[in-house]
């Protein structure tokens, strides 16, 4: 049988750098907790409660602490534990994890930079001092935490807060100088290369195309050779079939006026009479 622990880290307030943050918090949550004491006779197991035996800790061997490095103009730049803003224009990210022995746990590598050989050793070397720094700072707030629950005194995250010593979702406004923002403007535009050529206005090749800066010319509206036969094509039967219908009007034409010249009889056999009609009283009928 044994134990499970589950550990959770909850984030109360957030400016940057949450990787170190939360592996400090996470490893001294571990060191201060306390187990119940247990003991087993043969296949009994007892657990005794806090009245019975005091709760032992747990078995840490070593404390793995995270550091972080951002880096900034392709490495040029360094910065150890980066606050949330430079997180937001930082180009890389380097974590190392190291315990005060100067033993490295782990190392994770984010972002678009290709970081040298020389430049994760530099990193290390200040690792394993802030390791050191931050074990003892963990060590010293352990013994305290100790010898105030001997003593009786209140001691932890509960006497914290009315001491306004964790600002939960609390930040103290800071005043922005903005007075010489122009200036600053102006002289990071001055050191910059001047731009290209640029064109203000789009220059428009075809109707209903338009292009910035010079270029191939577009080819919209141009017919293909294929589409241009075909439309040959179409206009020569069309020009044919007006000739047609022309043609066939003007024989129609001429034939009315060879009939208009003379007159058509008509007999009618049962009353015997003769009916002589102009070709313009002609039903069409009969036409």
């Amino acid at each position: 049988q044994v134990w499970q622990i589950r550990l959770d880290v909850h984030l109360l307030n957030h400016d940057g750098n949450i990787t170190d943050a939360a592996s400090v918090a996470g490893i001294v949550a571990l060191c201060h907790f306390r187990r119940p004491d247990v003991s087993v006779q043969g296949e009994e197991v007892t657990v005794y409660t806090p009245e019975e035996r005091d709760p032992v800790p747990l078995s840490i061997h070593h404390m793995p602490i995270c550091v972080s490095f951002a880096f900034f103009h392709q490495g040029t730049y360094l910065l150890v534990d980066p606050t949330e803003r430079e997180e937001r224009v930082m180009d890389g990210l380097l974590v190392i994890a190291m315990n005060k022995h100067q033993e490295i746990c782990t190392i994770q590598s984010s972002g678009v930079v290709m970081l040298l050989q020389d430049q994760i050793l530099r990193c290390s070397k200040i690792t394993a001092v802030k390791v050191a720094e931050i074990t003892e700072l963990i060590q010293k707030a352990l013994e305290n935490d100790q010898k105030a629950r001997k003593e009786g005194r209140k001691f932890g995250f509960a006497e914290s807060i009315p001491n306004q010593r964790i600002t939960a979702f609390k930040m103290e406004s800071a005043a922005v100088d903005t007075s010489d923002v122009e200036e600053q403007a102006g002289e990071i535009i001055a050191k910059a290369d001047p731009p290209s050529e640029v064109f203000a206005n789009p220059v428009l090749h075809t109707p209903g195309t338009a292009q910035i800066g010079e270029g191939i010319e577009s080819s919209w509206g141009d017919l293909e050779e294929s589409e241009k036969e075909e439309a040959a094509e179409e206009e020569s039967e069309s020009e044919a079939a007006a000739f047609e219908r022309e043609k066939v009007e003007t024989e129609d034409s001429s034939t009315l006026r060879e009939t208009k010249s003379e007159p058509i009889v008509l007999s009618d056999s049962e009353e015997e009479e003769v009916v002589i009609l102009e070709p313009q009283e002609l039903p069409r009928k009969t036409r």
